[in-house]
């Protein structure tokens, strides 16, 4: 038996965090009733999300990850209930459990995005005890002091809290396209714009061209995607420490596709 949040992760049916808002919702059921944050369950269940049925596999999928280069207009949302692009729609078919996500990026702001089919390796480069590191370049309007990029470094009072960036590069450029680089390491909604506007600045463009120890590619086009190789995937496991377990006992016999490209 295992709990239902750590189950369906490993399944790539979400990350933890995102299962475990799906059940205080009430939008998964167990065998025709609703379940709830640490049910445990076996794998023989009839378990559906929103009424769908999940197909359950016995032998988990050969972990994946890759990155997609997200263009401007496109939503992070599965489905969009405005009926808008979303990124799911651009990415390849997969034959057992469903890609997840690894933060998100708004409507207006492009760049790097990865994927997994794990829930439980999306958990871990999400969650706030990791700190793992986000990187955005971002083109400004108006005149930035060095007092402004001092009080950014130190922390700004936004709605939902305190907030600062770990690192602030001037990239160069003048007048309406002036380029920072900027670090931070959590991914609250809309959080890089917030903090520049605290301070009098208006973002008029946002990248983000790293997460984590991956880049994004220049030679890597909006709208198109690319696998991360498998020695990259396993060194991702072991820095992470998922456990060997986790990481080499799935999908055994399955030949690795060599897929590289959208």
């Amino acid at each position: 038996m295992e709990r239902i949040q750590k189950y369906l992760a490993n399944q790539g049916a979400g990350s933890r965090r995102q299962i475990d808002a799906l059940l205080q919702q009430g939008r998964i059921s167990v065998n025709g009733k609703t379940a709830k944050p640490g049910d445990q369950i076996d794998g023989r269940e009839k378990i559906a999300i929103d009424g769908k049925l999940l197909r359950l596999q016995r032998q988990l999928a050969k972990p994946k990850i890759l990155m997609y280069h997200k263009p401007i207009g496109q939503v992070c949302t599965r489905a969009d209930p405005e009926g808008r692009d979303d990124v799911y729609q651009h990415l390849p078919g997969l034959q057992q459990g469903r890609w997840v996500g690894i933060g998100r990026l708004d409507i207006n702001t492009s760049g790097l995005l990865l994927f997994t089919n794990d829930g439980e390796l999306a958990n871990r480069l999400m969650h706030p005890s990791y700190e793992v590191e986000r990187e955005y370049a971002v083109r400004v309007h108006g005149a930035v002091s060095l007092e402004m990029l001092q009080q950014l470094r130190d922390g700004v009072m936004l709605e939902d809290g305190p907030a600062h960036f770990d690192d602030i590069l001037d990239s160069g450029g003048s007048g309406s396209n002036h380029w920072y680089h900027v670090v931070l390491k959590e991914g609250r909604n809309r959080e890089v714009r917030r903090l520049w506007e605290a301070v009098g600045v208006e973002v008029s463009r946002l990248v983000r061209v790293r997460y984590d120890q991956f880049k994004l590619p220049k030679w890597l086009k909006p709208g198109k995607y690319r696998y991360l190789d498998e020695d990259v995937v396993k060194r991702v496991y072991q820095r992470l420490d998922l456990g060997a377990k986790h990481r080499d006992n799935r999908g055994r016999g399955n030949r690795p596709q060599r897929r590289k490209t959208g």
